[in-house]
């Protein structure tokens, strides 16, 4: 039975694990491969670890740190940051990672995505895209270079093409909402979902409470659930601690999918 997932989202910066609020301040909160073997005991879904450095910086993945990730990593990996170029995907598929995330490169090399998905198929290549909210405007765009870009093109439009060209999932993550644990982005999510209703979609930013999370699926069944602060802070003065709803939380907030 297909199911919706929550998903721990995981920040890397100089091989850190990073906590950031709006993209910005990067918090340090430990040791990635530590929290890594601590969701391995949390009967976690899936896990998402991306380097938000890399292509700031037009640096190359870090293949010890993701190969190191891999071969710790008990659930299905996707990674993502600074990725460019069909052979570092292929390296990083053939260092055990199930899933890898483009995202800048997106918006310059498209073929990229079909030759990636023919030779990796399409359950491997996962779209990243970053939405922030125009105050002026009242209206989204997409962001890359970790927040640093934004792309003079329309965020909607951009992203049905990004999905109709095979990809086997996206990842939609919002600017606006991230670090501040105030809720999802709501209308952004309705506003995706909307469009683009048959492909896989992650949602990430803004999860302060399993109640968020609970409401996501409720209001949008079928869509993965992507957190940072929740599963790495506890309590109103974010006291490092790695966390993860429990089997029977899992099971409540999915009742509705088993009646």
């Amino acid at each position: 039975m297909l199911l919706p997932r929550i998903i721990p989202f995981l920040l890397i910066k100089n091989g850190g694990l990073v906590k950031t609020t709006k993209f910005s301040n990067p918090k340090y909160v430990g040791d990635p491969l530590n929290a890594v073997k601590i969701f391995n005991e949390k009967f976690v879904d899936e896990i998402v670890i991306l380097d938000i450095e890399a292509s700031k910086n037009n640096k190359a993945p870090d293949f010890k740190l993701i190969e190191k990730l891999a071969r710790e990593c008990r659930m299905p990996l996707c990674y993502g940051g600074g990725v460019k170029n069909i052979d570092e995907i292929e390296k990083i598929v053939n260092l055990g990672v199930e899933k890898v995330a483009l995202s800048s490169i997106l918006i310059e090399d498209k073929n990229l995505i079909y030759e990636a998905v023919k030779r990796f198929g399409s359950q491997s290549i996962v779209a990243v895209f970053d939405f922030k909210k125009s105050s002026f405007l009242n209206k989204y765009n997409i962001f890359v270079n970790n927040g640093r870009k934004k792309c003079n093109l329309d965020p909607v439009k951009l992203t049905k093409e990004i999905a109709s060209m095979g990809i086997g999932e996206l990842i939609i993550n919002s600017i606006d909402c991230d670090g501040l644990r105030s809720g999802y982005d709501m209308g952004l999510i309705n506003l995706i979902k909307s469009q683009i209703p048959n492909i896989p979609i992650t949602f990430v930013g803004g999860a302060g409470s399993l109640n968020d999370i609970n409401s996501l699926i409720e209001n949008f069944k079928y869509v993965g659930a992507g957190a940072g602060s929740l599963f790495v802070f506890k309590g109103k003065f974010k006291a490092v601690l790695i966390n993860y709803p429990s089997p029977t939380e899992k099971k409540e907030f999915f009742k509705s999918f088993y009646s």
